[in-house]
């Protein structure tokens, strides 16, 4: 009689990898489908799946949350979503194609300068630079607000335009996170931590519009003790 080869405990079947990841065996065959799980395909047409690739989407007892760049979360990446969805926000702001190419490209540079501050206020690991970066964002967001009201925005279109990129943002946040392997808990608080940082940075934005206005209202130049950021 032949003898029964050992199953190889590397790769597992359907029913075993659902155990594996605590879902049923249609969430892990929609996963799979997707292309979301590495799946191998045995001639006999079953599924196999990598232990190794399933054991990491477990969540790990670790300190630390994996960093946001790690994923390919870079400032670049935000701003080219940004210009796809700028295409979309140009037809619902009509002000937006009113703006000269000099004009967007200062939103573009300044809109970089916000996302590479928050991404890195969000990957920080120390207190200081949790708050220097958040800093850093505030003093960009500020200049948002002073470079729309100079350019006759009003702060309600101002805030309009800030909202309309928040989402995208919190959508690539997402996309990493799932893509760096975050459990539940570490994707809730990178999520909460942006929001949070958001808020404030859309204060210091109407801060900047409400200073600038003012000033130019009193025909006076914006000084650097006015400066939107000094608030903080």
């Amino acid at each position: 009689m032949a003898r029964r080869q050992a199953p190889d405990r590397d790769w597992l079947g359907l029913a075993e990898a659902s155990h594996v990841l605590g879902v049923s065996p249609a969430t892990v065959r929609r996963w799979s489908d997707a292309g979301r799980l590495r799946v191998f395909t045995t001639p006999g047409g079953h599924r196999r799946f990598s232990r190794a690739v399933l054991e990491r989407l477990l969540p790990a007892d670790r300190s630390r949350r994996p960093a946001l760049g790690g994923a390919g979360l870079t400032a670049s990446r935000i701003a080219r979503t940004y210009r796809r969805v700028g295409r979309d926000v140009a037809q619902e702001l009509p002000w937006v194609l009113t703006l000269s190419d000099e004009q967007r490209l200062l939103f573009r540079e300044r809109g970089h300068l916000l996302a590479a501050s928050l991404l890195q206020h969000l990957d920080a690991t120390q207190s200081e630079g949790v708050a220097h970066h958040l800093k850093e964002a505030s003093v960009s967001a500020g200049e948002y607000g002073r470079i729309a009201a100079g350019l006759d925005l009003s702060l309600s279109q101002t805030i309009e335009g800030f909202l309309r990129f928040r989402a995208p943002f919190h959508h690539e946040l997402a996309v990493a996170a799932r893509r760096r392997g975050f459990d539940a808990a570490e994707t809730t608080d990178v999520l909460e931590s942006a929001e949070r940082a958001m808020d404030r940075l859309l204060v210091a934005t109407m801060t900047g519009h409400s200073v600038a206005t003012g000033r130019r209202r009193r025909g006076l130049a914006l000084t650097d003790d006015e400066h939107p950021d000094r608030t903080t």
